[in-house]
């Protein structure tokens, strides 16, 4: 991709309401444009990231037994009410259409997907069943404040397992929390698995949250992996002895970069999806949930990778894997367009800043911004070899073009 092409460029100014370090880069390098608070548009350089983290999850979900499907977003007021979250769900958009009919905007698919499952399970032979979509959701945010970690519409993967009883729901429970442990940590996040409440969802839950001092939750936990806990339940104190002599508890900001709940028989009681055991006899499904929004996932990342010029991405979600630089001289603009045609021919994803009468240092610095994380430099001074430098280093490297095909295969 040309630079010179790319719709959506780096800016100097972003919303003088933006205080979150992941809006303000995202904004800047040209990444998400803000629509109004909690509401972000994705540019194409955003869009990619996207779809990489989503790529990620898909193919982790695929692995543990998923069925991707998609679910309507526009929800009929009786699937709310009869779970009885029409009046309880704050969050919940409603609105009226022009025939006096009320609907909700998707804030979770619990009422949609429970009755589609009762109409094509009527057996034990049919369970376990594992249903996961990637789609938009609408909640109606109190602090919309914190750009992607907190959006009033967003992107999720939610997916939703159904079995027989809650032995074989908390035995995929952990294959899921270990789907998870892999997706955070192709994303480029150590996540912890903390216990938390269920909020609205379900009596308890676990969440996966990644330390980092901008972020909205506190968590109490053992660094050896032994504890971890919410503050918003807690019962014991920063600093007390690990049960297993691992050292202190401590106290760390958070951002929770997914969640995990045992439902239980709650929705399918209520919207009729039962099963006949091998007895004959008629049984609720048991469920379970497991959710990842994709926004605040990729607002997670640049939080926790970042440094004062812009982000550094994990190749792994990188909009690019390298962002190539010609410093403008008529003698070396026909290796730039070479370097750019055989990296691109060798399936090397290539942001190309191409364009003309802008300076070296602009160049550097829009490329720090955006965080790609190679960068390759073609210059007089290079001639006929091109300046390595990765995103996380100040180290640089002169490199033939052979070497950087080869490295980056």
């Amino acid at each position: 991709m040309k630079y010179s092409q790319l719709f959506g460029k780096t800016i100097r100014d972003v919303p003088k309401d933006e205080v979150s370090t992941n809006a303000k880069l995202l904004i800047r390098a040209g990444f998400v444009d803000k629509l109004g608070a909690g509401i972000y548009n994705f540019l194409p350089l955003g869009w990619r990231v996207h779809k990489k983290i989503e790529q990620i999850i898909r193919e982790e979900m695929d692995a543990i037994g998923g069925q991707e499907l998609n679910l309507a977003a526009l929800h009929p007021k009786a699937a709310w009410q009869s779970t009885g979250r029409w009046d309880t769900l704050d969050a919940l958009y409603k609105i009226i259409s022009r025939f006096e009919d009320e609907y909700a905007l998707g804030a979770t698919h619990e009422e949609i997907l429970t009755p589609i499952v009762a109409k094509f399970v009527a057996s034990y032979r049919d369970l376990p069943l594992y249903l996961y979509q990637i789609q938009v959701k609408f909640r109606d945010e109190e602090r919309a404040k914190s750009g992607l970690l907190r959006g009033r519409e967003f992107i999720m993967k939610d997916l939703y397992s159904f079995h027989i009883s809650e032995e074989d729901r908390a035995k995929y429970y952990e294959t899921a929390k270990g789907a998870y442990d892999k997706i955070f940590k192709r994303c480029g996040l150590d996540a912890i698995y903390t216990e938390a409440s269920g909020g609205s969802f379900s009596k308890a839950s676990h969440e996966f949250q990644v330390v980092t001092q901008a972020g909205e939750d506190e968590i109490i936990y053992c660094p050896a992996g032994d504890f971890a806990q919410n503050t918003e339940i807690c019962k014991v104190k920063e600093g007390k002895q690990c049960d297993l002599g691992h050292g202190s508890l401590k106290k760390v900001k958070t951002i929770e970069v997914g969640n995990i709940f045992p439902l239980g028989t709650r929705f399918s009681e209520a919207t009729g999806a039962y099963y006949m055991d091998k007895s004959g006899t008629k049984k609720p499904i048991v469920m379970g949930c497991y959710g990842i929004g994709l926004g605040r996932l990729m607002g997670a990342v640049v939080e926790v990778h970042h440094d004062e010029k812009g982000i550094i991405w994990p190749a792994s979600v990188a909009p690019f894997d390298v962002h190539l630089v010609h410093i403008e001289d008529p003698g070396t603009e026909s290796q730039a367009k070479k370097v750019y045609e055989i990296l691109t021919k060798a399936g090397v994803e290539v942001l190309y800043d191409d364009r003309e009468d802008v300076s070296a240092g602009e160049k550097f610095a829009d490329a720090d911004l955006i965080g790609v994380p190679i960068r390759l430099v073609i210059s007089e001074k290079t001639k006929d070899k091109a300046e390595w430098k990765e995103r996380s280093s100040q180290k640089t490297e002169l490199l033939s073009l052979e070497e950087v095909v080869s490295r980056l295969s």
